[in-house]
Order: C-alpha cells, then sequence, then structure tokens
C-alpha cells in the first residue's frame, strides 16, 4: 500500500501487521502547503480528558495562597508548578446534585451532575455524563469514541454505600441515565483495544507468542512510511514508536513479575505494575498515546475509587486511605491525607508534562486539549460536596490563560464548568445538570 503522495498523507494512515493496527501522530506531511491547517493545530479544542480523584482533600493544604494567580501553590498543588502556565484552580465549586452526602454521589455526580436514584437494586438511574454528551458528538470522529480508565478492578454488585447501588460507586461514566461504562485498569487490555487489530483474546495471545511485540509487525511498513517524510517527521514518528515500545516492554516486565510472585495482591488487576505510581503512569502514558494518535479524543480515569483502603507505604502512608478521609479533624490523620493529595496530584503533573512536552500544530498536545482533575466530595469527614478541589488544565489553543486562581465568593455548580467545556469543544447546550450558565472569561477570545 503507497501511504505517500506528492501533496500529503491520510490523517487516517495505519501501519498495519498481524493483529496490529497502529495510527500515526499529526505529521507536517498530513497538512496539505500553504493551507490554513498548516500554521494551526489539527483539531483545536476538540478532546477532553477527566481524572477523578476519590475522597476530596484538606483544602487547607489545596487551597493556592495567591488570591487570582497560581503564584504561590499551596503544598498539595506544588509539583504542578513546571504547569502552572497551563492551569486554572477553582475555589468553591459545588455538586449539590451529590446531596445528601456520600460517597457513591460523588463519583456518580462528577461528569453527570445528576441526582443518583437511591436503590441497592438494578433499577438504577442517573444521568449521561460529560464525556458521554462530548462522545456522541466529537467521539464519532475516531475510532474509539471515548476511553474509560481505571486504577482498580471492581466487582462488587449490590449495595455499596448508603443505599446507593455499586454501580454508582464502580463507574464513572454513563452513556445514558441506566448505562454505565465500565472502565478498564488492565494496561494489557487498554493496549491491545488501542493498537490491536481485531480477533479474540486467544488469537491475540496467540500471535504474541510468535514476536516479541505488535511492533514487530509493522516493520517492513514503517521502513516504507519513514523514506517518504522529511526529517522532522521522521524523528517524530521515531519518537512516537519509541513511546509505545516502552509502554508495551513495562506492560510485559509487570506480567512477568505478576507470574514470579507467589503472594498475589488480590486488589490489584494481575498482570500489573506492583507500584501504584508504575501502574499509574502506564494508564496515564496510555491516554498520551491514545490522543497523539487521535484514536479517542474522550477520556475519563479513576486515579482510585471512593471508599478506597488502598495504603501508600511509598510516600510513608501506611494507613488505609479511607478510614484516614473520615479524620474526625484529628490532625496526624489530615496530615495523612494531604500525602495521598499530593501523591495523586504528582501523578497528574507528570502526565501534564509530557503533554506539554509533546508538540502538536504549532502548540503542544497539551495546547489542543482540555483536561478537568477533581473530586465529587470537599472535606470528606462530613461527606461534603461544596467547596470541591477542581483544577483545569491545557486549552491554549482555545485562548485559555493559564496561571489563574478562580475563587467564587458563592458555591458554583460545577455543572457550569461542564457546560462551559462542552460548549468549547463545539457541543452546544441550554443547560447541563444544575448548570445556571457558562463561565464567562474562562477563555480569550484570541487563541495561539
Amino acid at each position: 500500500m503507497n501511504f505517500i503522495t506528492k501533496k500529503s498523507i491520510s490523517r487516517r494512515t495505519l501501519l498495519k501487521g498481524v493483529g496490529a493496527s497502529f495510527a500515526l501522530p499529526l505529521l507536517d506531511a498530513m497538512i496539505p502547503a500553504a493551507t490554513a491547517a498548516a500554521r494551526t493545530p489539527l483539531h483545536r479544542l476538540q478532546r477532553l480528558g477527566y481524572v477523578f480523584m476519590p475522597m476530596g482533600c484538606d483544602q487547607s493544604r489545596w487551597t493556592p495562597g495567591s488570591e487570582r494567580t497560581l503564584d504561590k501553590l499551596s503544598p498539595i498543588l506544588d509539583s504542578l508548578e513546571p504547569v502552572k502556565d497551563k492551569l486554572s484552580v477553582f475555589t468553591n465549586m459545588e455538586l449539590r446534585p451529590a446531596y445528601p452526602g456520600s460517597h457513591a454521589t460523588s463519583n456518580s455526580s462528577f461528569l453527570s451532575a445528576a441526582k443518583a436514584k437511591v436503590t441497592e437494586s438494578t433499577d438504577y438511574y442517573l444521568g449521561t455524563t460529560a464525556d458521554q454528551v462530548a462522545a456522541k458528538q466529537i467521539g464519532q470522529k475516531t475510532r474509539l469514541p471515548s476511553l474509560e480508565l481505571a486504577m482498580d478492578l471492581l466487582q462488587t454488585v449490590g449495595q455499596c454505600d448508603n443505599g446507593y447501588a455499586c454501580v454508582y460507586h464502580n463507574n464513572l461514566s454513563w452513556s445514558s441515565p441506566t448505562t454505565p461504562l465500565p472502565a478498564e485498569a488492565h494496561p494489557r487490555l487498554v493496549f491491545e483495544n488501542l493498537f490491536g487489530d481485531g480477533g479474540t483474546s486467544a488469537e491475540r495471545r496467540a500471535a504474541l507468542r510468535k514476536r516479541a511485540s505488535l511492533l514487530d509487525s509493522i516493520t517492513a511498513e514503517m521502513k516504507r512510511l519513514q523514506s517518504g517524510l522529511g526529517a522532522a517527521d521522521r524523528e517524530r514518528v521515531s519518537g512516537y514508536m519509541d513511546s509505545i515500545r516502552e509502554v508495551e516492554r513495562r506492560i510485559e516486565q509487570a506480567e512477568v513479575e505478576a507470574r514470579d510472585n507467589k503472594l498475589p495482591d488480590l486488589d490489584r488487576p494481575l498482570g500489573v505494575p506492583a507500584a501504584y505510581a508504575d501502574h499509574a503512569r502506564l494508564m496515564f502514558d496510555l491516554q498520551l498515546l491514545a490522543y497523539q494518535a487521535d484514536i479517542t479524543r474522550i477520556a475519563t480515569f479513576q486515579i482510585a475509587r471512593e471508599t478506597s483502603n488502598r495504603s501508600y507505604p511509598e510516600i510513608g502512608v501506611p494507613n488505609p486511605h479511607h478510614p484516614l478521609s473520615h479524620h474526625g479533624d484529628n490532625p496526624e490523620k489530615v496530615a495523612l491525607m494531604a500525602k495521598i493529595n499530593a501523591f495523586h496530584v504528582s501523578l497528574f503533573a507528570e502526565y501534564l508534562g509530557k503533554l506539554k512536552d509533546t508538540p502538536e500544530g504549532n502548540g503542544s498536545l497539551l495546547d489542543n486539549m482540555l483536561i478537568l482533575y477533581g473530586s465529587g466530595i470537599g472535606n470528606p469527614n462530613v461527606h461534603d460536596h461544596t467547596n470541591l478541589p477542581i483544577i483545569l488544565a491545557g486549552g491554549a489553543a482555545g485562548g485559555m490563560r493559564g496561571n489563574r486562581h478562580i475563587r467564587y465568593d458563592n458555591p458554583t455548580p460545577l455543572a457550569n464548568l461542564h457546560l462551559t467545556l462542552l460548549d468549547k469543544v463545539g457541543v452546544k447546550l441550554d443547560k447541563f445538570g444544575d448548570s445556571t450558565g457558562k463561565i464567562d472569561g474562562l477563555f480569550d477570545t484570541l487563541a495561539i
């Protein structure tokens, strides 16, 4: 197959091998010369990411110290210093539909801004979440309309929290009020979903046994493609493929370690990295690759789940997270909870740094997307859904200015932010959830 033309190559170019199908990042050769597209990012703001942090935070260690800027980052947010020019931090946003307060409604209302039906059975009812509203419109332009990821395999059923079915805990994304979308926590399955080319799981496994990696089967096609590209594009493709190979290597290493482990962790999906941070980094890297190759434009990620009893001895927190969140204002417990908050944010900061360092168009991958990070709980000690920890990253291609602390005098619906972000990626709605309007001044009229 001849991918190269005198004018350009298609944005939908695939390198296909046995059991593998690799999309490419945006290349100069994909943009016809002397066009507006050659001078501007391909998608502008047509990518949305959502990262959910469970069980709120210690607001005294979260809230930035400066009134309107991020010049004085708080202890929890300190790791975001290298990317603060791409961030807005919000203070005093609320999720009123999540009341009466619970962990289940924190998770379920975060992206839906809807009130969950109180039920312990299968007659659950919520609302379509913001990511899926976007996926129905801009997600249809990519191979995967959306990507749902998590850090835990959630297999609990029945009642999980104050009369709410476990489905509200387990699922962040809902494609309709009665259709939750399960998230995948296993890096291998996500990798094969992104880059595999059909077939059953057994067939893919058999193909893998015949070669070292999925990438091996496209070597000839890769050489043929590279021969027709300019120097900058060759470097871009090589770096992208190196990133894919490194992710695959880390997945394979985790699987080897899991096979050799005589005492597996029953709370962790089989074959994932033993260290929480390594697992999280893999899941973030898989999202980056999916965005870079335009496999999807919508992704959600539960960085941990509500009521998680995971401990974090690697950062000096041997206590389980959920009991710490009900700290009773004990200073020692609050401090330990804040260390978990800071740890989660630091992993998000690493991810943002990689997005910022990934060129696309006349900016970066981070410039061409919007990522919402936050929790559906403010003060977890009282299951409060007011004064939520919320960060918005990226958006420079749409005129979003960074280094901003946006503080509201009165509680403001998180749904207003959802409505604004949907509008910015071209999804026009009059209302979303309990929204009272869009957020003015979040974006300038001029983009990069």
